[in-house]
């Protein structure tokens, strides 16, 4: 028997559990407007109060990937994986990964996301690029996959529609972190793109949606566990996120610091997550079967420069220009800076930086969104001029906005005063690398 939207709301209200039917009523309703985004939004805070079982978790990813085409790939070749990050400040991970296993023997069908609360998009990082597109038809895809084993791209509008509402809704409803929903909204997407397996980076720290490790790894094993039901292999690697990764935070300037690291050029923290993602994508497509392996392909691929003419290869594929990646001033940039500095008297270490205030920081310059309809500025951004444990001296500069209006300026600056924590004694370091979770526990 069909229920009325509010009956179903009423049932995740009071902490009931939804039938399989209830579900995939709600997601159809969502495409086909039955369910009014007042009422999904009812829903959504619903289900982030009160959770959902594994059951509806998976009747809700399945049901979401269903909602619209499923994409099958069976031209290619290639191992075909893919990875998804949980959300991070600067992490521009995916525009150094996809090139890079791409030249050590995989197919990379990436479909990703836009910037969501405080974390930035892999597409609007993408889209500072003049020309790029993100919106490849159907043959263009298929075709550039063929060619170039690699593809980056968002969601059309017949794949997953259910995600392309929700996913809006729940950035500007406060219901971002769920597990349930997280879930269902990555793998969904995932699954309907035409991949062999995954890898996930789920993070956890001040700027993740997971704030601690338990709860990270709570995520870790759900989205492990759904994916192994629906017959794909997934590994989840748990990193930290309490201090941006890398320097750059914004998305030229993403964009900036992923072609240095595709020369040999890029900083240790992002590069370490970047190898022990690649690594365990080249594990899972079975073209290595070792870490030693893994890592020897991709840092050859690096040195070789195959993996930033992939890159190139990309990005003209895409309408991009390519010439970015020789010249940096075609990307957009504001021209204009202001240093931040901190009242030390004394040599002094870098203790903290948030990374959540520098994600808010970034999304007032401009960087992110506020609103569903707020538009990216892709010039805008921060520079970390200092990581934890480094010295920093009197009147040495820590981090660098650039900037397009001084009201947004004077308000970053604010956060990113309180956002930085200077000691006199050194930090102790540790791996960004916290656990893996494997699909071979499940």
């Amino acid at each position: 028997m069909k229920l009325m939207p509010q009956e179903i709301i009423s049932h995740k209200r009071d902490g009931l559990a939804l039938s399989q039917a209830e579900v995939e009523q709600f997601v159809s309703g969502v495409v086909s407007g039955d369910f009014k985004d007042y009422q999904s939004s009812a829903l959504l805070m619903a289900i982030l109060l009160n959770g959902m079982t594994p059951e509806e978790t998976g009747w809700l990813t399945e049901a979401m990937m269903r909602s619209g085409r499923i994409v099958e790939l069976p031209e290619i070749t290639r191992p075909k994986v893919d990875k998804h990050s949980t959300g991070g400040v600067g992490d521009k991970v995916s525009l150094i990964l996809a090139p890079l296993v791409a030249a050590c023997g995989l197919c990379v069908p990436m479909m990703s996301g836009r910037g969501l609360g405080h974390t930035g998009g892999t597409l609007d990082k993408l889209e500072a690029i003049p020309g790029f597109r993100t919106d490849l038809t159907d043959a263009e895809y298929r075709a550039q996959l063929a060619l170039l084993h690699q593809a980056m791209i968002g969601q059309s509008a017949d794949i997953v529609p259910a995600d392309r509402k929700l996913y809006a809704l729940r950035d500007v409803t406060g219901t971002v972190e769920s597990i349930p929903l997280i879930c269902s909204s990555i793998l969904s997407k995932k699954m309907a793109e035409g991949i062999d397996s995954l890898v996930l980076d789920v993070k956890c720290g001040l700027g993740a949606f997971m704030k601690t490790e338990s709860e990270a790894r709570q995520l870790a094993e759900s989205l492990v566990a759904i994916s192994a039901r629906m017959g794909k292999p997934t590994s989840a690697i748990l990193t930290r996120m309490d201090e941006p990764l890398g320097h750059m935070i914004g998305n030229s300037l993403e964009v900036i610091e992923s072609i240095d690291c595709l020369k040999g050029k890029g900083p240790s923290d992002l590069m370490e997550v970047t190898y022990a993602l690649s690594a365990e994508m080249l594990i899972l497509g079975g073209i290595e079967s070792t870490q030693e392996g893994a890592m020897t392909a991709l840092k050859g691929a690096i040195n070789s420069g195959a993996a930033l003419e992939g890159f190139r290869a990309l990005v003209e594929a895409q309408g991009g220009d390519g010439t970015v990646v020789d010249n940096y001033n075609y990307l957009p940039r504001t021209g204009k800076t202001k240093d931040i500095l901190l009242d030390n008297d004394s040599s002094m270490y870098v203790q903290g930086l948030d990374a959540r205030s520098f994600g808010d920081a970034a999304c007032i310059l401009g960087a992110g969104r506020v609103s569903t309809d707020s538009i990216i500025d892709p010039s805008v951004g921060i520079e970390l001029l200092k990581k934890v444990g480094q010295a920093v001296q009197p009147n040495e500069a820590i981090a660098r906005i650039h900037y397009q209006g001084v009201d947004a300026l004077e308000a970053a600056e604010a956060r990113l005063e309180k956002a930085i924590k200077l000691s006199s004694k050194k930090p102790v370091s540790s791996s960004l690398i916290i656990d893996q979770i494997s699909h071979e526990n499940y």
